[in-house]
């Protein structure tokens, strides 16, 4: 097994699904994991490579991720600065984050990346970490409003969905953007509520069903250690986020 391969059972997105299932951040063997992580692991720009091939440039969504769990689980501060620096180099124009800029070169934002990195900077600075504060608290400002200007799914060019995708409900939800997971985020971060948020909860509060349970409406393919909960059946995990977003919200 390796840092990033196989996907879904591999080092980084065991330590994902092992930090947002809320296990003790104190777990030995966890903490060891990070440590050959970060000793091995470093490309050249500071952040997190994701194979012998890649250590020029890292992947800005997976530093986001990595900084997610290794926020929780209690890595010094200092030794995830070059981990913020990495992705606070990739912040662009329109305040959101892709990793395919040192790929394709793109010059749009993607949703996926951005909520990664929202994520990895909350956790960092909900630890109480001070490095950079400003820069990212800046960052994370113009990320979320990235994310508020497209109605969290909509395009703000087209008015159209941006991928049908994004209203679904999986879970885990590995690297990809789904509203619900937006929506946690923000309740999770204190985000107030904004009007632009709307279309999103009125898309989430149409899939409840009768019963006041939401389900797992897809899975992501690939490996997995084991299934959390199946796809088309209730799920424990996505009425739970989503009874918090509706409540954070004042939302019957």
């Amino acid at each position: 097994m390796r840092f990033y391969q196989p996907k879904w059972i591999s080092t980084h997105y065991t330590l994902l699904d092992l930090k947002n299932i809320g296990i003790s951040p104190s777990i030995k063997e966890v903490n060891e994991a990070l440590k050959i992580v970060l000793n091995e692991n470093k490309a050249e720009d500071g952040g997190i490579k994701l194979g012998p091939s890649t250590s020029v440039h890292s992947d800005v969504c997976v530093n986001g991720m990595f900084l997610n769990y290794a926020s929780y689980f209690n890595v010094e501060e200092k030794r995830l600065a070059a981990v913020v620096d990495a992705i606070l180099n990739e912040k662009m124009k329109d305040g959101g984050f892709n990793c395919r800029t040192t790929r394709s070169g793109a010059t749009h934002s993607s949703l996926h990346t951005t909520i990664s990195v929202l994520e990895g900077l909350h956790e960092f600075q909900k630890k109480g970490h001070k490095y950079r504060s400003k820069d990212i608290s800046k960052a994370r400002k113009d990320a979320q409003e990235f994310i508020l200007m497209h109605q969290l799914f909509i395009s703000d060019k087209t008015g159209k969905i941006i991928h049908k995708d994004f209203l679904k409900l999986p879970y885990p939800s590995r690297w990809k953007y789904d509203i619900l997971r937006c929506l946690d985020h923000f309740q999770n971060a204190n985000v107030k509520w904004d009007k632009r948020m709307k279309p999103a909860i009125e898309a989430l509060v149409s899939k409840r069903t009768k019963d006041g349970l939401w389900k797992v409406q897809s899975a992501h393919p690939g490996e997995v250690h084991f299934v959390m909960e199946k796809a088309g059946k209730p799920s424990r995990i996505n009425t739970l986020r989503a009874l918090r977003v509706l409540k954070y919200y004042g939302i019957e």
